[in-house]
């Protein structure tokens, strides 16, 4: 099938899936999972590269949830080794009038209210006190970067002749 052909069926089963994806607080999706199920259920199936296809697709979505006045579904739509949404997201800014963004962490802080809202309308277990947050494995990603960019403490010397201090804290040449 081309991608062309099946991309408004696709998008049709994508906005479904989703939605069951969203009656789950805290659920989120793979590309290639829900690449997957959209194929399965759909029964169009296709053997252009992944990257090629789901981005129109998704982008038929975005633009259907907007019309309808649904909160932005792709939202829940991650990569699988990262938990990020990918440069697509831009579309859903775009549509809502937001300037797209090269900052991953603001994209990231975008989808995680698009999640929210979408857990707000189909999810019956959100707390009341429910706030947006990053995906579990966005947010070690972005410790682990914090953590390897941190300024590592200089070491300590010795006033009089510069050598490095041991854990003591008193110079073994100089006391």
């Amino acid at each position: 099938m081309g991608t062309n052909e099946g991309r408004p069926v696709w998008a049709d089963v994508a906005l479904h899936v989703l939605i069951g994806v969203a009656s789950r607080y805290g659920a989120v999706i793979s590309y290639s999972d829900l690449a997957a199920q959209v194929q399965e259920q759909s029964g169009l199936r296709t053997r252009v590269p992944l990257r090629n296809w789901i981005g129109g697709m998704l982008a038929e979505v975005v633009h259907r949830c907007h019309r309808e006045g649904l909160p932005p579904l792709t939202s829940l739509v991650v990569h699988k080794d990262d938990g990020q949404v990918g440069v697509g997201y831009d579309e859903v800014l775009t549509v809502l009038g937001i300037a797209p963004t090269d900052d991953q962490l603001e994209r990231e802080t975008y989808a995680a209210e698009g999640r929210l809202a979408c857990y707000r309308r189909w999810a019956n277990d959100v707390p009341p006190n429910a706030t947006a947050t990053l995906t579990a494995e966005f947010e070690r990603s972005v410790q682990w970067r914090r953590r390897r960019s941190a300024t590592p403490v200089p070491p300590a010397l010795c006033p009089t002749c510069s050598i490095q201090l041991p854990a003591s804290g008193g110079c073994d040449y100089c006391s």
